[in-house]
């Protein structure tokens, strides 16, 4: 013991580790029992232990072993190789002690490395987690909040954005590297761009849970919209939605799931990084047979991406994080009574409130009960105990509404985002469907609203629709 307390001062490096070793590795094992523990949700404390303690004890291991190995003894000589362990276990004067202090150090470095084992693996998993994803870095708090509101809110961040593949998850902890040290250093972009080119293959992607082959049928579809008026009444529009076939398990493609037939390809060129301007647009048949279509007045010069296949998330750009407009956000909040339909014009003056500038959230909460106080208490301030608990409960569903879509300090506003579902202003289904995309030989893609929905109601009170729906049956 005494000889390697010695050698130990005499190598810098196995001094160092030892130090090291003596003072964190107690911490670590003890921080690591409670976190498997889960009593610690804090993603911090995680971090600390997985990426900072982990790593600085293994650097500490590395430290001593090579300290020692390039120790010399006081002959000269490097000890711990196949020489000196022979010649150490032939003499009997030294058998007993050298074999005593190979049993301790296999026992404390298995034990070490079993340690080291279970901090990797619990690691790599907190890295993968949500709570790492979502909480440990501010800057994906949209994306988080967006997330949690989402129909994909049990889905972790890593089933759409990492491989399961070697290479997808090595790719993915270097990025994580780079956005870190962005991050640090403040060089993000606001607001983030979408990750159109680097997002794993999505077909492969959305079909691990959504099989094509079901992707079949019609769908009534059931809009809820508030009016902005006294009453703010409640209006439906119904729908039946086409949502069509691939064209597996021997059914014909048609509706809106047609454009990703086996049976067929479909092929776009966008004029801009964003695929919202689509200008040419390539179908080849299951023949072979191609026919391309131009936007009209379009320059095929003005194509500034490479042809993109079209898949999922061409219409489904936005599955998860999904941004609401003003009127949606509002509108969901009314339907499940977040936001008391019983409060005059609540949704004109939400309307009001949630659309005006402002350059923080917390300058915006703020914002939004001062102009919502003032309309309905500073100019009728005799309200009894039931209005200014629904005007309490209406300021707390218009902040909601905000909170949950708009985000200031990432530069995310309304309409920061679009969703390619549906058509509203222009987007979506009308980058192409809108009629002016046209073939050599004169064909026109159509933009028959009858292909993917045909509307039985619009804007009719709910009792018109469930009468409509009876009447349908009989």
């Amino acid at each position: 013991m005494l000889t390697l307390l010695r050698i130990f001062f005499r190598s810098p490096a196995a001094l160092v580790g030892a130090t090291i070793l003596a003072l964190v590795f107690p911490i670590l094992v003890i921080s690591t029992f409670f976190d498997l523990q889960g009593g610690i949700e804090n993603p911090y404390f995680s971090l600390l232990i997985y990426l900072v303690l982990g790593p600085l004890v293994a650097v500490a291991f590395i430290l001593v072993v090579a300290g020692l190995i390039r120790a010399r003894g006081d002959d000269n000589t490097v000890p711990y190789t196949y020489e000196f362990f022979k010649r150490q276990l032939t003499s009997p004067a030294s058998y007993n002690r050298v074999r005593r202090l190979v049993y301790i150090s296999i026992l404390l470095i298995s034990s070490f490395l079993l340690v080291l084992g279970i901090v990797a693996y619990s690691g790599h998993r907190y890295t993968d987690s949500m709570q790492f994803c979502g909480n440990f870095c501010h800057i994906m708090s949209p994306e988080f909040i967006t997330h949690q509101n989402s129909p994909h809110s049990r889905v972790s961040c890593v089933a759409c954005h990492i491989g399961k593949d070697v290479a997808g998850i090595a790719t993915a902890k270097f990025t994580g590297l780079k956005q870190l040290y962005a991050t640090a250093t403040d060089t993000f972009l606001r607001p983030l761009p979408t990750p159109l080119d680097n997002l794993r293959p999505t077909r492969k992607t959305c079909e691990e849970c959504h099989r094509p082959e079901k992707f079949h049928g019609q769908k009534l579809y059931v809009i809820d919209t508030f009016l902005p008026d006294l009453d703010n009444t409640h209006v439906q529009t119904a729908m039946i939605m086409k949502i069509g076939s691939g064209g597996y398990l021997g059914r014909s493609a048609q509706g809106i799931h047609w454009h990703i037939s086996e049976q067929h390809q479909l092929f776009y060129g966008t004029a801009t990084v964003d695929r919202q301007e689509i200008v040419r647009v390539a179908l080849t048949d299951a023949a072979g047979n191609r026919t391309v279509y131009f936007r009209k007045g379009s320059d095929p010069g003005q194509i500034k991406s490479e042809e993109h296949l079209m898949d999922c998330i061409d219409c489904h750009n936005r599955p998860t994080h999904i941004y609401l407009s003003p009127d949606a956000a509002l509108d969901q909040l009314l339907l499940a009574r977040r936001i008391p339909v019983a409060l005059p014009f609540i949704k004109r003056e939400a309307l009001i409130a949630l659309t005006r500038p402002y350059p923080t959230t917390q300058k915006a909460v703020a914002g939004i009960d001062e102009q919502l106080r003032q309309r309905y208490l500073t100019n009728n301030p005799n309200r009894n105990e039931h209005e200014r608990d629904l005007i309490e409960q209406a300021i707390r569903g218009v902040q909601q509404a905000y909170t949950e879509n708009v985000f200031p300090e990432m530069h995310i506003n309304w309409g920061t985002y679009q969703n390619f579902i549906g058509h509203r202003d222009g987007s979506g289904c009308f980058r192409c469907h809108d009629g002016s995309f046209v073939s050599a030989a004169g064909k026109t893609i159509s933009r028959d609203c009858d292909l993917c929905h045909i509307i039985l109601a619009e804007n009719e009170s709910p009792e018109n629709i469930v009468e409509m729906m009876h009447s349908i049956r009989r």
